[in-house]
């Protein structure tokens, strides 16, 4: 491992790195917010190019800049996404203002989330010296990558980076596969502050006798989630368990063609649809259930999971996850010990999965809970994974001279 970057080897204060987002920042990326104000080595500068929910995420500002986009973007935009399938990359007056605000910070380093935002920033790239450091997390691996222009950029982001971190192996194994070099790639996990999700021992045997489960999936509400899924799977569980209920919480796309499957499959009554949660309302659906459901699927234009966080917060909190094998999942989940896993898609074999747990002695249960929690604490802490991300960094330093 590189050695640590020091206050002394850096003139005074905390080395600075640019923290680059499109969008600083969407409702679904909290987990990059804590990736990033949980920096303690390191003093994070954040650079985009649109400024959202500010009370949700707050940020110093002093030390956040929102950058000028160019006059011409629309028309930009459509030439490039409509005449040529590319991304649309920094304009000569963009890429002069992202370089002049690197050396106005004078950051040491960038790291660009995510891979496809890399791929806007090749104009930049090309002709700054500072090491840069690229995250994955999912859809960026596959997403439009079948359109040659934009697997192009992809490859050249990979060939440019100093480094290129990925959530979970399985997205390694895409990245390896677009060509990256070895050499350059580094497992980064998602981290979870644990403290927010403490273990919550459930009480199995009441719900195994009253038959009152309660079950969550939680997330956005978008097609690689798989909650079609659930809802046909749990439509199957309430022909064994008639009084148990089903909450899904969260927003997106898919809302109303959702209810209108609950209808379809006469379980209406037995869901609760909640929209966005704050993280206290959301630890306290967590508090209350049995079983958490993720059976996240390849969505139709390729996007896929890392490892979600929702799943990783579910199992410290001590519920039993029920998943699929997609993408980096079975590294969080082995199978019959800390979850429950079956193939994408498949319906029947989660609803199968379900009443094989609820028939479970709650010994059998608490055991399953407590291993799945331990799991999470070994390997997915926030503050385990920021550690990585800072000594990432200093090797990254280190390797550009």
């Amino acid at each position: 491992m590189a050695s640590e970057v020091t206050a002394n080897e850096t003139g005074g204060g905390r080395v600075v790195v640019a923290c680059f987002c499109a969008t600083f920042l969407p409702a679904e990326t909290l987990h990059v917010y804590r990736q990033i104000v949980s920096l303690r080595r390191w003093r994070p500068a954040v650079l985009t190019w649109k400024r959202q929910h500010a009370a949700r995420f707050p940020f110093p500002e002093q030390d956040l800049t929102v950058l000028r986009r160019s006059p011409w973007r629309e028309l930009r935009r459509f030439w490039y996404r409509r005449m040529r399938a590319a991304p649309v990359p920094l304009s000569a007056r963009e890429t002069r203002a992202l370089l002049e605000e690197l050396d106005r910070r004078e950051a040491a380093l960038l790291h660009v989330y995510f891979g496809n935002v890399a791929a806007r920033l090749l104009p930049a790239l090309r002709v700054s010296r500072r090491p840069v450091v690229v995250s994955f997390h999912g859809a960026d691996v596959l997403v439009g990558l079948d359109q040659p222009a934009h697997r192009r950029a992809t490859v050249e982001v990979l060939q440019r980076a100093t480094l290129v971190l990925a959530r979970s192996e399985s997205l390694l194994d895409g990245l390896r596969a677009l060509g990256c070099p070895r050499e350059k790639l580094r497992l980064h996990r998602a981290g979870i502050p644990l403290a927010e999700f403490p273990f919550h021992p459930r009480d199995w045997a009441t719900a195994a006798a009253n038959g009152r489960w309660r079950l969550l999936q939680a997330g956005r509400l978008i097609p690689k989630k798989g909650l079609a899924t659930t809802l046909r799977a749990f439509a199957e569980f309430l022909c064994a368990w008639p009084a148990a209920t089903l909450t899904l919480a969260g927003d997106g796309p898919l809302l109303e063609p959702l209810r209108a499957l609950t209808r379809e499959l006469g379980i209406a009554s037995r869901v609760e649809f909640t929209g966005f949660l704050s993280q206290e309302m959301l630890r306290e659906k967590l508090d209350a259930a049995h079983f958490f459901l993720h059976p996240s699927e390849l969505g139709p234009d390729g996007n896929q999971e890392g490892v979600p966080n929702a799943l990783l917060e579910a199992m410290s909190s001590g519920l039993l996850a029920l998943a699929t094998r997609h993408g980096g999942i079975p590294e969080a989940i082995t199978h019959g010990a800390t979850g429950w896993l079956v193939d994408e898609g498949d319906a029947g074999a989660l609803a199968a999965g379900l009443r094989s747990l609820a028939d479970e002695s709650p010994a059998r249960l608490s055991q399953m809970a407590n291993a799945a929690a331990i799991v999470v604490a070994k390997n997915f802490s926030q503050t385990q994974q920021v550690a990585r991300l800072e000594s990432l960094y200093d090797e990254a330093l280190k390797i550009a001279g």
